[in-house]
């Protein structure tokens, strides 16, 4: 019988194994879905789908960069356990440097290339699936290509930041990326905050003052509120926040002297924005007796 894409298509999205362990399935069973879904549990190959639905909210930040062009990539396990393990460190990198290498820029191509090893990312990762019997994603990448100065810095394996900079050289494109992992800012600088936001905080001080600051003249009150409005910005934007390489100086003065400036940046931390559940076993047994 002949096995068709169709058929092996399907074949992987029911069980979840890559596609040469689906095709050869299939020809061992005559084209029967159900019998080679059958084959392909025997095997150890199909549980990979029952872990699907598991919360990976673990992982690690993998780097991959050469002239050019630098790409993150965030790879979740369910535990930390999993995540030091090395052959999900090697998956992690292996994915890293297949997105680097390919005309890769979503992680849905990236599934599809192919890693240095021969097989592709997706039939990798569906191989450590059943190596370490956990749900195990390829979740977000960032890539940054250009001809400027491109920064990039992982942290303990949990926090990622790629960059891009015109101006000053590979070492302070490093030392902001550092900073950015470390402080977080939320946009390059004040002027990159959306009004929306703004007229929000603006909106947020004007609750907060005072009622012996409402009586004092507009003008007053309008100096307070921008203050407090120029202080806030500056904490959530890349430059208004002190360097932490020279907490004297604001990033925005450092990036001035160098006659440098950031045009983009990404960060990436591992399990960011998954929601986990948390187990209390406390007050499961107090269930289980009856108590709660």
């Amino acid at each position: 019988m002949e096995i068709t894409a169709a058929m092996v298509k399907e074949l992987r999205e029911r069980s979840g194994a890559g596609m040469m362990e689906c095709k050869k399935a299939l020809t061992e069973n005559a084209g029967n879905l159900d019998a080679s879904i059958e084959w392909l549990r025997k095997q150890g190959l199909a549980k990979a789908d029952k872990k699907a639905s598991r919360v990976a909210a673990e992982g690690r930040i993998a780097l991959a960069e050469r002239e050019g062009k630098a790409v993150l990539i965030e790879v979740n396990s369910e535990t930390d356990f999993v995540a030091k393990d090395e052959n999900f460190a090697k998956f992690a990198e292996e994915a890293a440097k297949a997105a680097l290498n390919g005309d890769v820029h979503n992680i849905e191509s990236l599934k599809a290339a192919n890693t240095s090893q021969g097989p592709t990312v997706e039939e990798s990762r569906q191989w450590l699936v059943t190596k370490v019997g956990e749900n195990v994603q390829l979740r977000r990448m960032a890539v940054i290509e250009s001809v400027n100065t491109i920064g990039a810095y992982v942290h303990g394996g949990r926090i990622g930041v790629l960059l891009e900079m015109t101006g000053g050289d590979a070492e302070l494109a490093r030392g902001i990326a550092m900073h950015i992992a470390a402080m977080n800012p939320s946009y390059i600088s004040p002027d990159n905050v959306p009004a929306e936001f703004v007229a929000k905080e603006k909106e947020i001080a004007l609750a907060q003052m005072s009622e012996k600051d409402r009586h004092k003249p507009a003008e007053i009150q309008e100096k307070m509120i921008s203050g407090k409005l120029r202080k806030t910005l500056s904490e959530m934007s890349l430059t208004g926040q002190p360097y932490v390489m020279d907490t004297n100086s604001s990033v925005g003065d450092v990036l001035d002297k160098a006659k440098a400036k950031v045009l983009q940046f990404h960060r990436l931390v591992v399990g960011e924005g998954i929601e986990k559940k948390e187990d209390d076993f406390a007050a499961e047994v107090m269930k289980q007796a009856g108590l709660a």
